[in-house]
This record gives structure tokens, C-alpha cells and sequence, in this order.
């Protein structure tokens, strides 16, 4: 018998654990002709704004190694584009969809939120991981008061709301009370590392913004830490891992740390398959050690 892979990220029932992780697998059905859709837990969107935006200068990709450092700065259509262009493509596939927001103040993020109200989305990621241009472009999720704020100006799209919290702190686990408290239904741990990379023929720096955030197998650990920490604090917290996911092994250890469902980002870039590859590993792990759900492995790590 195969192992029961469905679990839950509070409210939203999901058929699998895995998922896209947000900016890694488009806006639409872009990796449907690498695998089935319908199969894997939720595809995640590339985080929207209210408005179209272009993003940073280029370059904004540079490899680092077996990592990449990305400073695309959150280009997109804006949300009504996405509902009108990609949004029924993922829908026909039979996906479960979860959106993804993200804005530079609190009014855009009530903007985002309200655009995304009555789409066909089981949840809505807030990406808390952008400049606050009302706080001198301090991160809102480096702030508990801010990321509180924007959460609950994302109540308008009327969904379970997932909210992403960046590594790039001391405080995370009192943001993510703060963010509990605002009415996030789940936490989404992690977001990338700052990073930097040089371009040493031209002596400049390799991105066009500057730095940029770095994502990869190396962030596996830190990801793995900021969700055991997070399940110590709120033992019933729905928790979505995400960073550094890149084998069956590694979503079971994710599991293990505490998370109810994990995300697979930049591994997709290597292998556009990687999510449905992650998903058989862990599959092929259960049967081996006779683990029937993955509930039974679920933040097995706390003893």
C-alpha cells in the first residue's frame, strides 16, 4: 500500500506535502509539461502586487556555486492580470493554487489583498520579506509591529492566510507570534539569505541591484532551524518549510523539524522536475522505514 501523503496547513486539506515555492515556478502552468500539477500539493505563485512592476536593473540571477543569489525585485503583472492570464491555465490542470502577495506599505498589501478576493486560490502566501518605504525600506518582516500590519490588511482577500518570514533576523519567532496574533493561519519558513556576489573581471558588483538573496542546498539547515524553533514556540502552528529542499531526504528532515508541508524552490531551476522527484523520494523513504502518513513523521524531531 502506498504511504497516505495528505496532510493539512490548517483549514486547507492538501493531497500532498509538496509545493512550488514562490518565484520558482512562474505565474502560471509553466511546469506542466515536466509533471502532473493536479499531483502535488499546491503550486505557489510568484508574489504579485496590486499593480504591475518591472523589478530590479539586470543582471538579477547570478550562480554562487551550487546556489543562486536573485535580485529580480518581485516583477510582475499585478494581480487582475494574473487572475485574467495564468490563474485558469493552473486551474484546468486541476492545481491547487496558493497566491502570493506582496506590497511596499501597508495600503498596497489591503490593495493585493482586495484584488485577490473571490479568486480560486486555497490560501494567500503574504510575502513579508519586502521594504517598508514608511519605515526607511526597513524589511517588514525584520519588525513585529509591521509584519502584524500587514497580515491584517491581507485579511481582505477573505482566504487562510500563509505569511513568508525572512531568516534575516534575531526576533523570528516573535514575529511569527505577532503575525499569529494578526491573523495568520500559518507560517511559511524561510525566506533567502542576504547575499553578495562580485563580478571580479569588472570589480562591480554581480547583480544590478547590488546584493540580493541567496537560496540553495545551504539554506537547508538554516530553514530546518528558524521551523524547529518556531514548532518549539507553537506546538499547533501550521508550518510550511521552505529553502534548501533538494531531495526526498531532505523533505523528511523538514517534516521532522516540525513543518506540516514544505515548498521546493530553487532546485526547480536545476530540474524543473524537482518538485515531483522530492515528492517520490519522500514516498520511497516512507515505505522503506513502514511510515504510513505523513503525519507520523511530522515534528518527529522534538521527541
Amino acid at each position: 500500500m502506498s504511504p497516505d501523503l495528505r496532510t493539512s496547513v490548517g483549514e486547507v486539506q492538501l493531497r500532498s506535502p509538496v509545493l512550488t515555492a514562490a518565484g520558482t515556478s512562474g505565474y502560471g502552468d509553466e511546469l506542466a509539461g515536466y509533471g502532473d500539477l493536479s499531483q502535488l500539493g499546491a503550486v505557489v505563485t510568484k508574489s504579485l502586487a496590486a499593480f504591475a512592476w518591472e523589478g530590479n536593473a539586470p543582471p538579477r540571477v547570478v550562480a554562487s556555486g551550487t546556489h543562486m543569489l536573485n535580485a529580480v525585485g518581485l516583477a510582475g503583472p499585478g494581480v487582475l492580470a494574473w487572475r485574467e492570464n495564468y490563474l485558469p491555465a493552473l486551474l484546468q490542470r486541476g492545481a491547487a493554487v496558493v497566491g502570493s502577495i506582496w506590497g511596499r506599505n501597508v495600503a498596497e498589501f489591503t490593495d493585493a489583498a482586495r484584488a485577490m478576493r473571490g479568486a480560486d486560490i486555497v490560501a494567500l502566501e503574504v510575502n513579508a520579506s519586502c521594504p517598508n518605504l514608511e519605515d526607511r525600506s526597513h524589511i517588514f518582516a525584520h519588525s513585529a509591529s509591521a509584519t502584524a500590519q500587514i497580515v491584517s490588511a491581507s485579511r481582505e482577500a477573505g482566504v487562510p492566510l500563509w505569511v513568508k518570514l525572512s531568516p534575516n533576523t534575531p526576533d523570528l519567532v516573535a514575529i511569527a507570534s505577532a503575525a499569529l496574533e494578526a491573523g495568520a493561519q500559518a507560517l511559511v519558513l524561510v525566506n533567502t539569505v542576504l547575499g553578495l556576489a562580485i563580478d571580479i573581471e569588472s570589480r562591480t558588483a554581480a547583480l544590478g541591484n547590488g546584493g540580493g538573496g541567496l537560496s540553495g542546498p545551504g539554506l537547508l539547515p538554516v530553514a530546518l532551524r528558524a521551523v524547529y524553533d518556531c514548532r518549539e514556540a507553537f506546538a499547533s502552528t501550521p508550518i510550511v518549510g521552505v529553502g534548501g529542499i533538494s531531495s526526498g531526504e531532505d523533505a523528511v528532515a523538514m517534516l521532522m523539524a516540525g513543518a506540516n508541508a514544505l515548498e521546493v524552490g530553487t532546485a526547480s531551476f536545476a530540474n524543473p522536475r524537482a518538485a515531483w522527484i522530492i515528492q517520490k523520494g519522500l514516498e520511497e523513504w516512507m515505505q522503506r522505514h513502514q511510515v504510513h502518513s505523513v503525519n507520523d513523521i511530522v515534528g518527529a524531531a522534538h521527541g
